[in-house]
């Protein structure tokens, strides 16, 4: 678990109980009636997208991948906030708390570098497999059935793991916020995303991805500012001499000279090892990153994920930094909410300080902010792995299981159930943790054991020809076993016992996660030796994998329909229709974009900029401290501008013919109300004429 020195003192963390600034009733407001809300709204969207530019989500193409027509902006905009968990802002405050400046810098080098890789990974399926749903997909037509269900289960394992991690993080912060009981706030949170998801498909996740994610920023921008308008804070140099005061007070063990501002810290780099790792496995082993990047449109993929994975590193580094910084820095001043003692253990493990940096700061404000921060973060990400695992169930179980001929009405039916199951299903699992005294603090440790084993064979199973069915299927599992074996036996070999203490502690992970990383990759060369394969990439296409979605897309001749489809789209979907990959010139080139942007990514935020500062043994000096903050702030409010404007900017196309959509409508109607009120009217009046002129119509009977 999370080991913060002098934290532990079990007596005066009785003496002083921080208790909820907001009331239960507030707590349940956001979750439930806010919650509800924004998914009835985002219904309401999506019912308007089906009637302005036919966006049927009764069709499985529209409800599973948008059609695969999403632009670059909105693009952007989900891949932030794929990554914008509650545990991101939650955890990366964390290690900033435990490691100093070094530990929020190297949460953000371990994700942004994988976001921009997946650009690579998302143009070879545009390239090789443009029809497919799911990453599974991809494995059962390569590798066949066993394959499949392998796979199957490593992708459930991480989606789960994943889930798990964010509920647990933020049904404690809400708790520690507002006093409802944790498991309630466990089993609400995915309630509203099972509804607008339900309903709305992909599309309502990319939606509800956008203005959660818009929203979250405006407030973390907020805070930015609001930090500095304290008093106790005042300035950049006071701030810089409150975190130089508090390694003074309480210095850091392995980090240099025991200070917090300084990038030669062991358990920073400890961490970095780790999550960069851990994260590796999240996004290639997250099938909903997959169906992203199926959504997107051919010319949206590598710039929407290199925009989105570089904008998204200034959330964690800048807000981890100075949520820490602060919450540091003022521990021993009365307006801190555990004065005067520090923080807990538990309370750091459970991920409180971000919320404590909130209360302290804001008050009763900021409290409030961090609540609709955590709510919003933890429902949109569960938004998109709900249909990721419910895009298994569907297409990967019930399709290919159960009945290979259903249509979009069937596939649609176990869409709604896997939605609804997995819900409950994460809710349940995450209670047990709780119980069983997991938290946040283990789950961001541990997760890599086991969501790494399938980089390697997954990557390879998509990008090298020669890997072999064995090695595809035997690579990761004895992967995992490895990776489980060592950190299990580092638990007892390093701290004597195998408890959920010892195997929460930071070496025992680090050596897990990378072993599970790693041993694959030998497992897979060796194996595939004794047998290399030759894949034909048209093999791919040798299945049918899209539904008919004729009708969904079409133009109509009275303009409440029209296709968003562009020259440079055309020409690159037109190479996608083609399975020779000789014939591919412009996805090719986007391709080669994306790797150059992967490669340059992963050596500018993971060796460039960080490890000749931990090899310099540098201490921050105050103006390096102040321009440290000032970037990140800058960065922060940047990545506000790409993910609030950039996708209406460039959606803005779609939402004129969405707005003119509806003008004719209401036009239509006008004039069809003002047709019948005429007609009423021409009636009215002919037989006001033929009343007043003493003369009827005679009947049948009445003329014979």
């Amino acid at each position: 678990m999370v080991s913060v020195s002098a934290s532990d003192d079990a007596a005066a963390a009785a003496a002083v109980v921080v208790q909820p600034p907001l009331s239960q009733a507030v707590g349940y407001i956001v979750v439930v009636l806010i919650g509800f809300l924004i998914a009835f709204i985002m219904v309401f969207i999506t019912r308007i997208l089906k009637k302005t530019v036919g966006e049927d989500n009764e069709k499985t193409e529209m409800f599973m991948t948008a059609n695969r027509g999403v632009t670059t902006g909105l693009t952007a905009s989900a891949v932030v906030s794929s990554w914008l968990w509650s545990t991101a802002m939650l955890g990366s405050s964390l290690v900033g708390y435990v490691n100093g400046v070094s530990g929020p810098f190297w949460f953000a080098a371990g994700c942004s570098p994988m976001i921009v890789f997946f650009a690579v990974l998302g143009m070879a399926c545009k390239r090789k497999i443009p029809e497919a749903h799911t990453l599974l997909e991809i494995i059962r037509i390569r590798y066949g059935k066993t394959a499949h269900i392998v796979y199957m289960a490593l992708c459930l394992i991480n989606n789960l793991v994943a889930v798990a991690n964010m509920i647990l993080g933020a049904s404690a912060a809400i708790s520690a916020l507002t006093g409802m009981h944790i498991i309630a706030a466990t089993f609400l949170l995915p309630a509203g995303v099972a509804l607008y998801t339900f309903v709305g498909g992909i599309k309502a996740t990319f939606l509800t991805d956008y203005f959660h994610t818009f929203v979250i920023l405006i407030i973390l921008c907020y805070f930015s500012v609001k930090a500095f308008t304290i008093p106790e804070v005042s300035s950049l140099g006071h701030l810089f001499d409150l975190v130089k005061a508090a390694g003074e007070r309480s210095p850091v063990a392995g980090n240099e000279q025991g200070s917090f501002l300084t990038m030669t810290s062991t358990g920073g780099i400890y961490f970095g090892i780790l999550h960069i790792c851990a994260n590796f496995g999240l996004v290639i082993m997250d099938t909903s990153f997959f169906q992203k990047s199926f959504s997107a449109s051919p010319k949206a993929v590598v710039p929407g994920y290199v925009i989105g994975g570089i904008a998204y590193f200034a959330i964690p580094w800048f807000i981890g930094t100075l949520a820490s910084s602060v919450v540091l820095g003022l521990e021993d001043n009365p307006i801190f909410p555990t004065y005067p003692r520090r923080m807990s253990a538990t309370e750091v493990s459970n991920g409180l300080v971000l919320p404590y940096f909130a209360m302290t700061i804001a008050g009763t404000g900021g409290a409030v902010g961090m609540l609709l921060i955590t709510f919003m973060a933890v429902t949109s990400t569960l938004s998109a792995q709900i249909i990721a695992v419910s895009s298994i169930i569907s297409f990967d179980i019930y399709r290919t299981y159960i009945k290979p001929t259903a249509g979009d009405k069937d596939i649609i039916k176990w869409c709604h159930i896997g939605v609804i199951f997995f819900a409950l299903f994460a809710s349940a699992f995450s209670t047990l943790l709780h119980y069983v005294g997991i938290d946040l603090g283990w789950t961001l440790y541990m997760l890599g054991v086991l969501t790494c084993p399938g980089i390697f064979p997954t990557t390879f199973a998509i990008l090298w020809r020669k890997q072999s069915r064995a090695a595809a299927i035997i690579s990761p599992l004895l992967g995992m076993a490895t990776g489980i074996a060592v950190w299990l036996g580092s638990a007892y070999g390093l701290y004597g016992a195998v408890t959920i203490s010892t195997t929460g502690m930071i070496l025992p992970c680090v050596y897990g996660t990378v072993a599970s990383a790693f041993a694959p990759l030998p497992y897979s060369l060796i194996i595939t030796l004794f047998k290399p394969e030759d894949f034909d990439w048209g093999n791919f296409r040798s299945e049918k994998l899209a539904l008919d979605s004729s009708g969904s897309d079409a133009d109509v001749d009275n303009g409440t329909i029209t296709t968003i489809t562009d020259s440079v789209n055309g020409v690159l979907q037109s190479e996608m229709a083609t399975a020779d990959l000789k014939n591919q010139p412009h996805l090719k080139r986007w391709a080669r974009i994306a790797a150059a942007w992967a490669l340059a990514t992963f050596i500018g935020h993971w060796v460039l900029w960080p490890l000749p500062m931990y090899a310099a043994k540098y201490i921050f000096s105050k103006g390096f401290f102040a321009a440290w903050l000032v970037v990140g702030a800058v960065w922060l409010w940047i990545t506000l501008f790409i993910v609030g404007f950039y996708p209406i900017i460039d959606g803005r196309e779609q939402i004129l013919d969405v707005w003119r959509a509806l003008r004719r409508d209401r036009a239509a109607k006008k004039a069809n109300a003002a047709a019948r009120s005429s007609t009423r009217y021409i009636e009215g009046d002919d037989a006001g004429s033929s009343t007043a002129s003493g003369t009827e119509t005679p009947s049948v009977n009445e003329k014979s």
